[in-house]
């Protein structure tokens, strides 16, 4: 599928954000349909990357707090992939897909604000080395200089949680990974 000499990567940094329509509920099970079917035929290199954009929230409950998430757009999953005719064909059969948001049955990519402001990040993004009792400095955002020692490391959501001094105390903070840098 992939063209002669281009990478993964390459391909990767050619791929757009479309917004898919699906049953409303159906969003994480659209998700994971798509993942097995790009899985199963080979389609690596042409659908990298599908999300459910969610947001957490505090939900009170005779007087508990209790973190929660819930969908951003209920009813829509989006896609970062290279549109051919193998890979809209193999997304738009997809048990629960209704179709691609735009005109006819042609999408239309998500322009890179649009992508930023539903809060997806792509996974290509920086990868780090670091493991449990590293010590690293933070780089921006309101620990900006200090120093730390890693407590652990969440390669899925790309949050390390660190050991920050402050006022005299150890505080775990979580940051993410282009706010640290190893020392």
């Amino acid at each position: 599928m992939t063209d002669k000499g281009e990478s993964r990567a390459e391909r990767a940094k050619k791929a757009k954000w479309y917004v898919v329509h699906t049953y409303s509920g159906h969003e994480k099970k659209v998700k994971a349909n798509i993942e097995k079917m790009v899985e199963n035929r080979g389609m690596v290199d042409d659908i990298f990357e599908i999300a459910v954009p969610t947001e957490e929230y505090i939900d009170t409950k005779g007087g508990k707090k209790k973190f929660k998430e819930r969908k951003l757009f209920p009813g829509y999953v989006i896609v970062k992939m290279i549109v051919n005719d193998v890979s809209w064909y193999l997304v738009r059969n997809t048990r629960g897909v209704t179709g691609f948001v735009g005109p006819g049955s042609k999408p239309i990519p998500l322009s890179d604000e649009e992508v930023k402001a539903l809060g997806v990040q792509d996974k290509t993004a920086p990868s780090i080395d670091l493991k449990p009792n590293d010590v690293v400095k933070v780089i921006t955002g309101p620990f900006e200089n200090f120093m730390g020692t890693v407590e652990s490391i969440n390669f899925e959501k790309k949050k390390v949680k660190v050991y920050v001094s402050m006022f005299g105390r150890e505080t775990l903070v979580e940051l993410d990974f282009d706010q640290v840098e190893k020392l």
